[in-house]
């Protein structure tokens, strides 16, 4: 990430720190080339070999506690104004730093919630406890999670910008997907089609290649979650593919639907189309809600419930995600009040998030229809930022 983009994220996550009340974020590392917190690339812009400390107060101050021989790096990368270096031992120079600040709340990188928030280790955390253990700083940590929800859902105009590029892109290659679909190619034959567009563009995907694209066709689908298979596309299937780009770091996340026509079909079956047009609409429904202060569960059960109501099972999943620098990113989610999701979609959506809107349902006989576009959280509502399928796409 470039260095003015790590700055101007510091200087947003400063502001945070004021609303929130918190008077420090710290982000506690170690050997980050084998274990690399989420938050490194974004607020740092290096790795750590050494214990390290990575230390962002509401006043604005930037403080690096470091190993020794990383002095010099920390200096060029030129991110953090204080730059503290120790040889044997973290544990004085980081008390020495805390004194100079003598925060009372501490937001550290550990999360119940957030796996972006998480990424102190429980052994770190354990060796950090021992070098305060005699101070009063051992009992002034916090979760990151609220700050770091924050930092990366509100997206700053430049974040926007390339989110923006990595859509356009995606959209292109969807386009020539269309063109490559035919009776008799294989899911993963689609899947190398479309990662042998994005080398050729230079385009880096914005999850693991095993599944990005997901291709999946026909009934009794493996489904988003699982790898392209040898499964042959057939006439009579609905085929679905979810996939995305990185453009500068940053990700795109959509999924869109197509009908392989019989010989004899100029469209979609009746049952095929009717699928297509309730997550249309669902979508649609979902998005004249959404707007900020809404928690995440409300969005998710306007979509579910109409759904359930034109005579389809629920969707096995949230209705929607933040997108940024990971596919899967920021705190709110639009998903139901289950266990396995957390406090997420609890939270309140915030004007500047990104998120996916992504229901399916499964048409008997012919396979999954689902679409999933990205849209922008605004003052009063949101914007999709997707030009969206409005048909479903048919190969004749």
């Amino acid at each position: 990430m470039p260095k003015e983009m790590i700055l101007e994220k510091i200087d947003q996550a400063a502001k945070i720190l004021n609303e929130k009340n918190i008077d420090m974020w710290m982000t506690y590392v170690r050997e980050t080339g084998n274990m690399k917190d989420p938050m490194m690339d974004m607020m740092v812009g290096t790795g750590a070999t050494w214990q390290s400390a990575f230390i962002i107060t509401k006043n604005g101050d930037t403080h690096a506690v470091i190993g020794s021989l990383e002095l010099e790096n920390m200096k060029t990368v030129g991110t953090y104004k204080n730059i503290h270096s120790y040889l044997k031992s973290v544990k004085e120079k980081l008390i020495e730093v805390l004194d100079s600040i003598k925060p009372a709340k501490i937001a550290i990188n550990y999360s119940h919630n957030s796996s972006l928030a998480d990424g102190l280790t429980h052994g770190l955390y354990l060796e950090l406890m021992d070098h305060l253990k005699d101070t009063k700083y051992v009992n002034a940590f916090i979760s990151s999670e609220e700050i770091i929800a924050a930092l990366k859902g509100r997206k700053s105009a430049g974040e926007l910008a390339n989110m923006k590029e990595a859509i356009k892109e995606t959209l292109k290659i969807f386009d020539e997907v269309t063109k490559f679909l035919k009776p008799g190619v294989t899911e993963k034959q689609v899947a190398q089609f479309v990662l042998d567009l994005c080398n050729k563009k230079g385009l880096e995907l914005s999850w693991d290649a095993e599944h990005c694209p997901a291709v999946f066709s026909g009934p009794n689908t493996a489904g988003a979650h699982s790898g392209p298979t040898d499964r042959v596309i057939e006439t009579g299937h609905v085929v679905n593919m979810d996939f995305g780009v990185k453009y500068n770091g940053y990700c795109s996340d959509l999924q869109r639907t197509w009908y392989i026509c019989f010989p004899h079909e100029d469209k979609a079956p009746a049952d095929v189309q009717r699928g297509f047009d309730v997550i249309k609409e669902s979508i649609t429904r979902a998005a004249n809600e959404l707007k900020p202060g809404k928690k995440g569960w409300e969005i998710d059960e306007v979509a579910r419930n109409f759904i359930q109501i034109k005579g389809y099972e629920e969707y096995p999943h949230g209705l929607g995600h933040q997108v940024g620098r990971f596919a899967h990113d920021g705190g709110a989610l639009l998903g139901p009040k289950w266990e396995r999701y957390g406090n997420l979609p609890l939270l309140e959506v915030e004007e500047g998030n990104v998120f996916t809107i992504e229901p399916r349902l499964t048409i008997p006989n012919y396979g999954i229809a689902t679409i999933e576009e990205e849209v922008l959280i605004t003052k009063d509502g949101c914007e999709f930022l997707s030009e969206r399928q409005n048909e479903i796409y048919l190969i004749r």
